[in-house]
């Protein structure tokens, strides 16, 4: 059986909106202010050891947009470009990226069937709406927090929603030079 990984940037008040800067958010880009080459490095090999990413529309047109054509010693984007790409949604009729698969209808029932499948994680990043399914649908194996040293005091949040308490155990703690800290946890079956 497959993992399913949620791994986000994430500041310490919870906000996971626009890291990167793109979406035009008042406080994007916020991640780029704590470069790290420790946590480039946990960026690559999390990308590397996954079969597949796992994200929902947006998310997955913003992916799309930024990186067909990229190129990078490293090889992360080689990966990102070939690795299976499932986007979850209900308004997507055709996905152009490299191997990419459109999963509509019942999202929870698909990924569940998905996560059956041999192979290795199914990584999910960002889709904030999406990661909100799989925690209400029981999906999601472990996550994988990038919690960087600062508060914005609005944005959206990973965790705010309907789904109510979620007991989390601590896998890994590991503070970074920038302050940014990895922090692992798996949910607590109920």
């Amino acid at each position: 059986m497959r993992r399913l990984v949620v791994s986000e940037f994430v500041t310490l008040d919870g906000v996971i909106e626009d890291p990167g800067g793109s979406e035009g958010f008042e406080h994007g880009g916020w991640s780029f202010r704590f470069p790290d080459p420790e946590a480039m490095r946990f960026k690559l090999e999390e990308v590397m050891a996954a079969d597949a990413l796992l994200l929902g529309r947006i998310t997955y047109e913003g992916f799309a947009a930024a990186w067909p054509g990229r190129t990078d010693e490293a090889g992360f984007a080689a990966k990102m470009n070939s690795m299976a790409k499932y986007v979850a949604s209900s308004s997507l009729a055709q996905a152009a990226w490299t191997n990419s698969t459109v999963i509509s209808g019942d999202v929870p029932a698909e990924i569940a069937r998905l996560k059956q499948n041999p192979g290795g994680d199914i990584l999910v990043a960002g889709s904030r709406t999406l990661v909100h399914t799989l925690a209400e649908h029981d999906l999601v194996d472990e996550y994988r927090l990038m919690v960087h040293p600062i508060v914005l005091g609005s944005g959206k949040r990973l965790f705010d929603g309907p789904a109510g308490p979620t007991v989390l155990r601590l896998v890994s703690a590991r503070p970074l030079a920038s302050g940014t800290i990895i922090a692992v946890y798996e949910p607590v079956p109920h």
